[in-house]
């Protein structure tokens, strides 16, 4: 329970870095994290505040989609990852700006990559996931289509409502939504590895 609760924690600590990371290159961030940021800039509260809100409607959308009880646990879930990101933008960076646009890439792209390492540790606790990845699962098994084609309605619908509130959307938005499938594939297992060598597990 240790190693689990370790992974956990720490994957999503990281997960929020690179997200925040992204957020800070103002190249564009993924599309449910322009729409937070979009929502922040509008209504107020900050981003994770949003990450919160946006979380739990997500939750009730995911409880009719599969129809079944709300995963009440995956509120932890996203209390931690709207805390962690306000830490990192609000605390750490503060009113840090990447200068440059070759910088601003490589900002970037250093946030995807630390997103993709923090989702692939995350995932290894098998604790309650993130609504947005329950999301992609629910319309998969309600409407029958494809894993990526699920993917894409979700990340659609969350582009269509960034753009409504003016989030951060940009070419960064699209090397995320194209490049964090292929970077989870290779941080997984290597994670999952050293997951099972610390458990003792074969």
């Amino acid at each position: 329970m240790v190693i689990r609760t370790l992974f956990y924690l720490i994957g999503l600590f990281v997960l929020s870095f690179g997200i925040s990371l992204t957020i800070k290159s103002d190249l564009g961030a993924g599309a449910w994290d322009a729409l937070n940021v979009g929502l922040s800039t509008t209504f107020g509260l900050t981003v994770g505040s949003w990450v919160f809100i946006v979380g739990i409607i997500l939750i009730a959308i995911n409880a009719w989609l599969h129809k079944s009880k709300p995963d009440y646990l995956a509120v932890i879930t996203i209390f931690l990852v709207g805390v962690f990101i306000d830490f990192w933008l609000i605390q750490v960076f503060g009113s840090w700006i990447p200068v440059g646009m070759f910088f601003r890439f490589v900002v970037l792209l250093a946030g995807m990559v630390i997103m993709a390492v923090g989702i692939s540790a995350y995932l290894q606790a098998k604790f309650p996931v993130i609504p947005i990845d329950n999301l992609m699962l629910g319309i998969q098994n309600r409407f029958k289509v494809k894993m990526m084609t699920a993917k894409t309605i979700g990340e659609v619908f969350a582009l269509i409502f960034a753009l409504i509130f003016k989030g951060p959307i940009g070419v960064g938005t699209f090397i995320i939504t194209f490049g964090i499938g292929p970077l989870i594939q290779i941080f997984y297992p290597r994670l999952e590895n050293l997951y099972k060598k610390l458990r003792h597990e074969s």
